[in-house]
């Protein structure tokens, strides 16, 4: 679909970034994409996802405020994808959990080469959120031994801290679970009719398929307290992981849930002009408060962190927009 050139308006835009968040900014992914046509592509992630939401907000701030420049936003399977493609030319923006913009610039886990991504901004965090079964007697990660577990679509951020979470809890990704790789909206409707016990996930809050199944299934789903295996996580990975919480208001669980966080990053290529880097991460900034109509989680957008991307590298232009803006 078209992306559409919006009103300058608020109120328009608004109800365009509405429409948006339900996929109407969606492409086919894959399309071809560059920086030199006025045409930008957006990875983002799963449709009921946050990057999603945000990705296709992002879209028609850019369509509308930087001039010259059409974006669109592609529903893809999210981080480790979203690097690949972003890489191959299909897309010219990528969202991306950190840790795996940290594998992807050292060449190491998914990456089998140093990958040539910079950033334009650090992001919101993302939580990791383990829904179970409450009938299922899982209280923590290691009950998951034996059971029927999403871990998240392929070659997606979430599947890397799934397999991560599994380990730091001492199963095996691969023989003590029966592991499940599906994306978001196909895990929340596993967990519906009960072929899943549970489902690990790895968003921003709210994540809207994570508040459809608290919704829909009421006290029959909660979330699992995972905070406990943070040492093991840090000793194998380093601080790109941290310590937060899941406020009970967000899926409106009885307490707030103890969990892992990780930040997320927007990625381009290091040949994007200092120019146009420059512009799009000045319009994120100028235009957050738009984002946060679409998802409270860009709430987390700070200028104060936006630069703290390490060991991602800081895109020039970027920089320089950071630098202005503080």
């Amino acid at each position: 679909m078209r992306a559409r050139r919006l009103p300058i308006a608020l109120v328009a835009l608004t109800a365009a970034f509405s429409l948006v968040a339900c996929g109407g900014q969606r492409e086919p992914e894959g399309g071809k994409a560059g920086t030199d046509g006025g045409r930008l592509t957006i990875a983002t992630g799963n449709t009921t996802g946050v990057y999603y939401q945000l990705g296709g907000a992002l879209a028609s701030v850019i369509s509308s405020k930087v001039e010259g420049y059409r974006a669109t936003a592609s529903e893809t399977g999210a981080s480790v994808q979203n690097v690949q493609g972003l890489v191959a030319g299909n897309y010219d923006i990528a969202f991306s959990l950190g840790d795996t913009a940290a594998d992807a610039v050292k060449g190491q886990a998914s990456f089998k080469n140093p990958q040539d991504v910079v950033a334009l901004t650090r992001l919101y965090p993302n939580y990791t959120q383990v829904a179970v079964k409450a009938s299922s007697g899982i209280t923590k990660v290691a009950d998951l031994k034996g059971k029927r577990v999403s871990t998240g679509s392929p070659n997606s951020g979430t599947e890397v801290i799934a397999r991560r979470l599994l380990e730091a809890a001492g199963l095996n990704p691969t023989r003590d679970v029966t592991a499940q790789r599906l994306g978001l909206p196909e895990s929340v409707d596993a967990m519906k009719s009960g072929s899943i016990d549970a489902l690990i996930w790895s968003g921003g809050l709210p994540t809207g398929g994570i508040t459809d199944l608290t919704t829909s299934l009421g006290k029959d789903v909660k979330l699992i307290p995972i905070a406990d295996l943070l040492p093991a996580m840090q000793k194998t990975y380093g601080t790109v992981y941290a310590e937060g919480n899941i406020p009970a208001t967000t899926y409106k669980q009885p307490t707030d849930v103890p969990t892992i966080i990780v930040p997320n990053v927007l990625l381009v290529r290091k040949n994007m002009s200092d120019e146009l880097a420059e512009k799009l991460t000045r319009v994120i900034f100028e235009n957050k408060d738009a984002l946060v109509q679409v998802n409270a989680a860009a709430k987390g957008i700070t200028l104060e962190n936006a630069a703290k991307t390490d060991p991602v590298p800081l895109h020039p232009g970027a920089k320089k927009a950071i630098d202005s803006l503080q």
